[in-house]
């Protein structure tokens, strides 16, 4: 299986963007932004440049930061634990402009809320950042908590939502 990467510049930096061929055709695997934590912020050895199936994600991504596009419609094959990849598909459903606490991100993934440490840990190691909005999970009393894209880059992915600077 080969990985095709791309970048996309973008008010949070030079993104890279990965993909490959899955079984119904090709699918996103990462977007990472720079000095992202636990992330690649430069393609891996063996991964070959190739822009065009990476075309529907930068189109996606470009027009998400104009602020012509509030949904996302990509094929998605992040690889991670099932745990996670139940987290990370509740995020899915976190409507635009909007944002949960981790505990109701969790309940909404089926999690006890004993688990909130974890449910951070898989928002936390989210490979598909701003397409999966991690960026809209809080603390539970409404702060600001980690991103691995940095507090400044989730403040701003907040305020280019809600049209405001209040974050």
């Amino acid at each position: 299986m080969t990985t095709v990467f791309t970048h996309l510049e973008s008010p949070l930096g030079l993104l890279l963007l990965s993909g490959v061929d899955a079984e119904d055709g090709f699918a996103l695997t990462a977007v990472t932004a720079p000095r992202q934590k636990g992330a690649l912020t430069e393609p891996a050895d063996g991964w070959t440049h190739d822009p065009q199936p990476l075309a529907p994600a930068v189109e996606q991504l470009t027009a998400y930061f104009a602020g012509e596009l509030t949904e996302f419609d990509l094929r998605l094959a992040p690889v991670g634990t099932d745990f996670r990849q139940r987290i990370w598909s509740a995020l899915d459903d976190i409507p635009y402009g909007k944002t949960v606490t981790y505990g109701e991100l969790g309940a909404a993934a089926g999690q006890s809320p004993r688990a909130v440490r974890a449910v951070g840990g898989a928002v936390g190691a989210n490979p598909l950042l701003i397409v999966r909005p991690c960026h809209r999970v809080m603390g539970a009393n409404g702060a600001l908590t980690g991103f691995a894209a940095g507090v400044d880059a989730k403040r701003w992915l907040l305020a280019h939502e809600s049209g405001t600077t209040l974050f």
